[in-house]
This record gives structure tokens, C-alpha cells and sequence, in this order.
């Protein structure tokens, strides 16, 4: 599906290519304000009203808790490798519901939407590019309505993940077009009710930075938190570093940074330190997998329990993270222990 676009390029493809080139060597100088509109700005659009929840929810102090792992909890739900988990927000909303549930009643205080491949390229991998709106929207619904059930006092996140493929120049995907395919997701998920975006698993700043411009053509006033995965000897993938990451992040806007997946709460702890020393003013993010994943049977085993992220929730906390939670392999059991630990530290 096409929708309206932040600029039209014209000229010769070497010229596109090195403008691409540019913007991924010097990823946040000469910021444009039109696509990356500072906070000020932001809280112009509406009063402030599109974040005003998630400012409300950090000002009220202390560490805030984020959910944990969604695919962990589908898989032991009978989900299937390699099936796409957000059929099952139209085919089996209950047991979305009920995960979701789960992790509200530990104590969480954001939940994530069920769309993290929810993208039109993701999904055409599956017959799907055409129902982006249907299953965005509806994952939005299906969260806001536990969210009431549980007395409306968690936000909603709608969760967006990579694209699925490299944008340019690294890769094959043109910029422009991969603005497009975040902003249609971040609308939909708007129109179902979010409070906030979360941009979550990025390794390549090209890639994060047009998902940025993505939801800020969708809704240019909506909180938004963006993490990176530091999986490669405190890298990106992609060799981004932790202070290239919250510079830029920073600089396009977004009102959180930090790390989620990777391999475990011990290689994530260095990244937020890092991360704070570089930008001490910057809300931090820590939500890391439990623990560095075996292969057991053909499927994924994280063996970091409930006590060990108990641990590492404090630690995170002592190294600036404010909002923390956990990723792959996490269950409600993990947040419950994680909540209780950071309990103190809320003041109840």
C-alpha cells in the first residue's frame, strides 16, 4: 500500500545513493526538524496531549516496568515456528489477552502490543502485506481492553521490530520506502488506541532512525521509546555503539532509549552504563532477554530464573535504566520477581 511520503527524490540513482550514503555516515547531523520534530514542538501539536500518559507515568518516580517476552508465552501456547504470532490477535485473541494479563497482574506497568513483525514487508512473507491495518489495529484493541479490565492504569505500547530486510546503503531497501512501511504500522496502531510506540530489536541506525520519521509522519506527538540489540561484544550487529546509539536516538526525538534482547542482562548492564555516562539527562531502557539462549529439542532455552532478573532489575536501576523489563525467554513469573525487587524503589 502506498501512502504520503516526508520528501520526493529526483536525479540520477548515483546521486540518491550518495545522499544515502551521507545520511548513514553522519546519522545525526543537521537533524531536520520537519521530520524529526524536537519536544517542544512535539507538545505544540496537541498540548501534549498524545504523551501525556507516559510523562505522567515517569514523573510519578521510580523504576517504571515494562512487560516481558510475547513469542516465549505464544510458543508455550502451542504457536508454531515460523508461523506469524499476529494471526493469532484475530484467531486467538483470548490467549493474547490472557498474556498480557499475565504480565499486568506481576506488576507491569506498559504492555506491549502483539505486532512485532506487524510490517507489510514481514507479513508478505506469509500471503499477509494486505492486512497490515486489520492486525495492528485489532493487537491495539485487544491490549487497551486488558488494560481497562485491569483498571487503566498501564499504557499501551504498539510494539513495531525491524522490517525484515537492510535498508540502503547496506542493503537493497530504499530509505523512503521503509519510512512508508513504519508509518502505515505506527497508524494503525494509533487508530487501535496506543499511548505510545515502542521500536524495539534494531541493529542498523539507518533502519531505526526511518522508523522514527515513520511514526512521526503517523502521529508526530506520541511518546516514543526505541531500543537496540547489543549483541555483539557490546555492538549492534551492525556496530553501532551504545553512545552512537542514545546520541542519535536522542537527536531524532525519541523520549527513551536503551537495549532489549540480546544475549543476557550481563552483556546489557555495560550498554546502559555507557549509555548514561554519554547522555546523563537521557530515560534509559533495559529490557534484556533472560539469560543467553540454548538450543534444547529443537527449540530456544533461557536459563537466567526469576531471581537472577530479580538481580539485574536493581542492577539496571543502580545504572541509570528507568524503565525496566525483560525479552526473550521472560515469563509474568520473571516480572513478578523483577516488580517485587523494585517494589522499594516505587515507594510501595
Amino acid at each position: 500500500m502506498d501512502g504520503p511520503r516526508r520528501r520526493t527524490r529526483t536525479g540520477d540513482p548515483d546521486t540518491q545513493q550518495s545522499a544515502a550514503a551521507a545520511r548513514s555516515a553522519e546519522p545525526f547531523a543537521a537533524v531536520d526538524p520537519a521530520a524529526f520534530p524536537d519536544r517542544e514542538t512535539r507538545r505544540a501539536i496537541d498540548g501534549g496531549a498524545a504523551s501525556a500518559r507516559f510523562r505522567e507515568l515517569l514523573d510519578a518516580g521510580g523504576p517504571v516496568m515494562a512487560d516481558g517476552a510475547m513469542g516465549t508465552m505464544l510458543f508455550q501456547n502451542g504457536l508454531q515456528f515460523g508461523d506469524p504470532p499476529e494471526v493469532w490477535n484475530l484467531t486467538q485473541p483470548e490467549i493474547i489477552r490472557r498474556i498480557q494479563r499475565g504480565y499486568l497482574d506481576a506488576g507491569s506497568q506498559i504492555i506491549m502490543t502483539n505486532t512485532f513483525g506487524g510490517n507489510r514487508l514481514r507479513l508478505a512473507l506469509h500471503g499477509l502485506s494486505a492486512r497490515v491495518d486489520e492486525l495492528n489495529r485489532t493487537a491495539a484493541i485487544l491490549a487497551r481492553a486488558e488494560v481497562r479490565a485491569a483498571g487503566d492504569h498501564a499504557l499501551v505500547a504498539g510494539d513495531i521490530g525491524p522490517s525484515g530486510e537492510i535498508v540502503a546503503p547496506l542493503g537493497t531497501l530504499d530509505y523512503d520506502i521503509a519510512v512508508d512501511v513504519f508509518r502505515e504500522q505506527a497508524a494503525s496502531l494509533v487508530a487501535g488506541g496506543v499511548d505510545l510506540i515502542w521500536i524495539e530489536t534494531m541493529s542498523d541506525l539507518n533502519e531505526i532512525k526511518a522508523a522514527i520519521e515513520g511514526v512521526r509522519l503517523a502521529a508526530p506527538g506520541i511518546a516514543l521509546i526505541t531500543t537496540m540489540t547489543f549483541d555483539t561484544r557490546g555492538h549492534t550487529m551492525m556496530g553501532v555503539t551504545p553512545e552512537q546509539a542514545v546520541e542519535a536516538l536522542v537527536a531524532w526525538g525519541a523520549d527513551a532509549v536503551g537495549g532489549n534482547c540480546g544475549n543476557g542482562p550481563d552483556e546489557l548492564l555495560p550498554v546502559i552504563a555507557r549509555m548514561r555516562a554519554a547522555d546523563p539527562d537521557a530515560v534509559l531502557v533495559a529490557k534484556s532477554n533472560a539469560g543467553m539462549p540454548e538450543l534444547v529439542d529443537m527449540r530456544a532455552v533461557y536459563k537466567a530464573d526469576s531471581d537472577t532478573m530479580a538481580d539485574f532489575a536493581i542492577r539496571f536501576r543502580d545504572a541509570g535504566a528507568t524503565i525496566v523489563g525483560a525479552c526473550c525467554g521472560s515469563t509474568p513469573d520473571h516480572l513478578r520477581a523483577m516488580s517485587a525487587a523494585l517494589r522499594p524503589a516505587r515507594g510501595g
